[in-house]
C-alpha cells in the first residue's frame, strides 16, 4: 500500500513509473521497515552495555564514594542481549549499513539512569542466578517502560527515524515476537521469500491491472463524490480486486476482512465502511461472472 501510493504520488499519463523501479521502491520500503526493527534492539543493546560505562566513570571520579567502587554491571552481560549479538544476521546488518550511527548516546544514558531508579532493576540486579526468563524480562522492561512508555523518548525517536509513524505498530509486533522467539529470527530480510514473492506479484498485479480495476470500481462510485475519495482507500480496493481475482490461495473472506482493518488503520473514519461496501459489490458481481476460483490450501493440487 505504501509504495503504491507513492508511485500513485510520483507517476503521471505521460511518465509512468515502470515495474523495476516500482519493484526497487517496495525493496526500499521493506528494508526500511526492518532498519526501524533493528533500531530499538541496538538501543536495548546500548542500555544494557551502558552499565561497563557508568562503572569506569564512576571508579574514575577524583572523589570516589563506595557506591561508585560497587556499580552493578550484572546487565551488561545480560543473557537475551547476548543472545541477539550472538545472531550473525543481526551484526552483519548493523556493521554493514552503519546503523549504530542511528543511536542517539545521551538517550542511552538518560535511559540507563532511568532503569536504574526502577524497582524492576534493584530485584534484577539482586538475584545471585541467571535465568533466562529473568534475563529477558528486564530487557522487555527498558522496552515497552522506559521506550515506547516514554513520551519524550518516543517523541524524539519518531522525529529521527523516518517511517516509525506508519511501521510503528509492526515494530512493536516483531518486537513482541523477538521476546517470545529470539533464536528464530534472520535480520537479513524483513519476511521470507513466500512472502516477498507474494509482496511483487500484488505490486505489480494493480499496475498492470490499473485500467481494468478503475473500471470495475467506477460503477460502484455512483453515491459518492470520487474526487473526495481518499486515494489510499483506491488503492487498497485495487488491492483486494486483485487478491480476489489472481491469488487463489487467500479466502475471500480473509481478503476483504484484512483490507478494511488497513482503510480503519491508515485513512479516514468513513474508510472502512466504503472500502467493505465496494469490495463486497464487486465481488458479488465477480462471483456473478464466475471469476473468482479459490483454492482448498490445504489441497496438494
Amino acid at each position: 500500500m505504501q509504495t503504491l501510493y507513492t508511485l500513485a504520488s510520483a507517476s503521471t499519463n505521460e511518465n509512468p513509473v515502470s515495474s523495476k523501479v516500482s519493484s526497487h521502491i517496495l525493496n526500499e520500503k521493506l528494508d526500511r521497515t526492518l532498519d526501524l526493527f533493528i533500531i530499538p534492539i541496538l538501543y536495548l543493546i546500548k542500555v544494557a552495555e551502558y552499565a561497563e560505562t557508568d562503572a569506569s566513570h564512576r571508579a574514575s571520579k577524583f572523589l570516589v564514594t563506595e557506591a561508585d567502587k560497587n556499580v552493578n554491571t550484572k546487565i551488561s552481560g545480560n543473557q537475551f542481549i547476548l543472545s541477539i549479538l550472538a545472531n550473525k544476521s543481526f551484526t552483519e546488518r548493523v556493521k554493514k549499513l552503519h546503523l549504530e550511527n542511528s543511536i542517539d548516546e545521551e538517550w542511552v544514558k538518560k535511559l540507563y539512569q532511568e532503569l536504574c531508579k526502577s524497582a524492576e532493576y534493584s530485584h534484577y540486579i539482586c538475584q545471585e542466578e541467571r535465568n533466562l526468563e529473568a534475563e529477558k524480562n528486564i530487557i522487555r522492561y527498558i522496552w515497552e517502560n522506559l521506550m515506547l512508555g516514554n513520551d519524550n523518548f518516543m517523541s524524539s525517536f519518531t522525529d529521527e527515524q523516518n517511517g516509525w509513524e506508519d511501521d510503528g505498530e509492526m515494530i512493536e509486533i516483531l518486537m513482541d515476537g523477538l521476546f517470545k522467539h529470539p533464536s528464530k529470527y534472520n535480520f537479513s530480510s524483513l519476511i521470507s521469500a513466500e512472502k516477498l514473492e507474494y509482496a511483487h506479484e500484488l505490486l505489480n498485479a494493480v499496475i498492470e491491472k490499473d485500467a481494468f480495476l478503475m473500471g470495475l470500481i467506477q460503477t460502484k462510485l455512483k453515491n459518492w463524490d470520487s474526487e473526495r475519495v481518499a486515494l489510499i482507500d483506491i488503492l487498497l480496493i485495487k488491492m483486494g480486486i486483485c487478491e480476489l481475482l489472481y491469488f487463489p490461495t487467500i479466502p475471500t473472506k480473509v481478503t476483504i476482512n484484512e483490507f478494511i482493518d488497513i482503510a480503519k488503520k491508515y485513512s479516514t473514519q468513513q474508510s472502512a465502511q466504503f472500502v467493505n461496501g465496494v469490495l463486497d459489490n464487486i465481488f458479488k458481481d465477480l462471483v456473478k461472472e464466475e471469476k473468482i476460483n479459490k483454492q482448498d490450501r490445504n489441497s496438494n493440487s
